[in-house]
């Protein structure tokens, strides 16, 4: 067997692995579950030779055996977002062409027409848990093992394919910098199909032994009384939710000393995904006596920089390499540029992904002599590294999401109100950078908050834009191109 995370539980097959509110499961739990997943998955085959198994389900140990029991059966992970409705759901279904799908009870029905108008068969993450014994074929570690959909600049999903062996160097890259250790504890709040959720907070834990807590929908009082239990060791979150806790806590006055006395009990709070600012930085430490770690990766390299677990966290910077990644910031010509001096990051290493799927130029176009095109500004300052910006206007980073302009913009153009729009993301305090629609309407009558509710049902809750405004013209240059900076001063103040 040379599935990393799998092989290791072997040696900690009595721990606790993984604890949600319906039940716990140990290593030697999560090895057997797996099993029968895979076993029923294969049925009369012998190998699902990487093919696709697209999943919804919720956090917890039927999240952990399905997807194990996907790389078991040789077949290759396409996790779904619980928060996605169904227009999104059907095209990355479409584009993931998976051989059958899976899901939870809570979110069967939500899948049912889509398997039923496609042939494809859907499996209850119940059924698949019962026990069957099959004899499992051998993983390579070159082998397709996830695929994880980010959106590209294109404005439609890419699928980010992971080998198992990539799957390992950045699991086992962030647990060897950050001191991962057996008897670790982390509460895990974030979405499980990113990232940040399943491989740094999620597979950092089982890879190293630990035990790994959920708690349900985010509620951030439950997170301060878990902190005040004093049993967890790790938290990671996006800055939103950090945000949120703070609210929590400066609303509970008379729970105010036990929850920091308990949030000081950590022995690593992490905040990713998005900019951490530096008031909030400072906020939470006054609060908990915590400096969060902040660091730096994607969806295709995993994580690449990181502030150091032991010696200076400097604020607004996202670190130093990690084990096993390069990393440098060029100039437009490749040429690696001076300290100080601004640039694309690139990146290579064991952890980088192998492909977008089925799009062989955009595969292509992401790499320059063997090195990772990240697409974000970068400057090397004193040792540490900061990120400046984004090369593309048309991506925004809200809460933590990686979301794109051109997506949104897409959708609502099939609103029967809406002639034109042009979607951008505004600096926000809460959010990072907050969703924002300025729109040519096609008649009269319609409201913003019905073109939102409109939107909701479309997209995501993060993509949906925050503010809505009318407008008789878009700003546009002499080659009628919107100025999407221009446009950002109309959104500069809250309404």
């Amino acid at each position: 067997m040379s599935i990393e995370l799998v092989a290791r539980a072997q040696s900690n097959r009595e721990r606790l692995a993984i604890s949600d509110p319906e039940t716990a499961a140990t290593y030697a739990d999560l090895l057997a579950a797996s099993a029968h997943v895979a076993s029923r998955l294969l049925g009369d085959v012998r190998d699902l030779q990487s093919s696709r198994v697209a999943y919804l389900v919720g956090p917890g140990v039927d999240h952990v055996a399905v997807l194990w029991g996907i790389w078991r059966a040789g077949g290759v992970g396409v996790p779904l977002a619980l928060s996605h409705p169904a227009r999104e759901l059907v095209e990355l279904i479409d584009d993931a062409e998976p051989v059958c799908l899976v899901a939870d009870a809570a979110n069967a029905e939500r899948l049912a027409d889509i398997a039923a108008a496609r042939d494809l068969a859907l499996h209850t993450s119940a059924a698949l848990v019962r026990p069957m014994v099959a004899a499992l074929p051998p993983i390579e570690d070159d082998r397709p093992a996830l695929m994880v959909y980010t959106s590209g600049t294109t404005g439609h999903p890419k699928g980010v394919v992971t080998t198992h062996a990539q799957v390992a160097a950045q699991v086992a890259s962030v647990c060897g910098a950050w001191g991962w250790r057996l008897d670790d504890r982390i509460l895990h709040v974030l979405p499980l199909h990113h990232v940040h959720g399943l491989h740094v907070a999620l597979g950092s834990a089982l890879y190293s032994g630990a035990c790994c807590e959920f708690l349900g929908p985010f509620d951030p009082v439950a997170v301060w009384e878990r902190f005040a239990s004093g049993e967890i060791s790790v938290f990671m979150a996006v800055p939103t939710v950090y945000r949120r806790l703070v609210a929590a806590w400066e609303a509970a006055p008379d729970r105010q000393e036990q929850w920091s006395r308990g949030a000081r009990s950590l022995r690593l709070m992490v905040s990713g995904s998005a900019a951490l600012p530096v008031d909030l930085l400072e906020r939470w430490a006054s609060i908990t006596g915590q400096r969060l770690l902040e660091r730096y990766g994607m969806t295709e390299i995993g994580m690449a920089l990181s502030n150091p677990l032991d010696g200076e966290r400097r604020a607004g910077a996202v670190g130093q390499p990690l084990p096993g990644v390069e990393l440098c910031v060029v100039d437009a010509d490749g040429a690696e540029c001076d300290p100080g001096t601004a640039g694309q990051i690139v990146v290579r290493g064991p952890q980088v992904f192998a492909e977008y799927w089925r799009r062989n130029e955009e595969t292509a176009a992401a790499f320059r002599d063997g090195w990772f095109l990240t697409g974000d500004e970068g400057v090397l300052d004193d040792g540490y590294y900061r990120i400046v910006g984004r090369r593309s206007v048309d991506i925004i980073k809200t809460g933590g999401y990686k979301v794109s302009a051109l997506e949104i913009e897409e959708v609502l153009r099939g609103h029967p109100a809406v002639r034109e729009i042009a979607v951008v993301g505004v600096d926000d305090r809460d959010w990072g950078e907050r969703v924002c629609a300025a729109i040519e309407l096609a008649g009269e009558g319609t409201t913003a908050e019905e073109i939102r509710d409109w939107a909701r049902e479309q997209l995501a809750p993060y993509k949906v834009p925050k503010q809505v405004r009318f407008v008789d013209e878009l700003p546009r240059n002499a080659m009628g191109k919107v100025m999407k900076p221009t446009l950002r001063a109309l959104f500069e103040d809250r309404p």
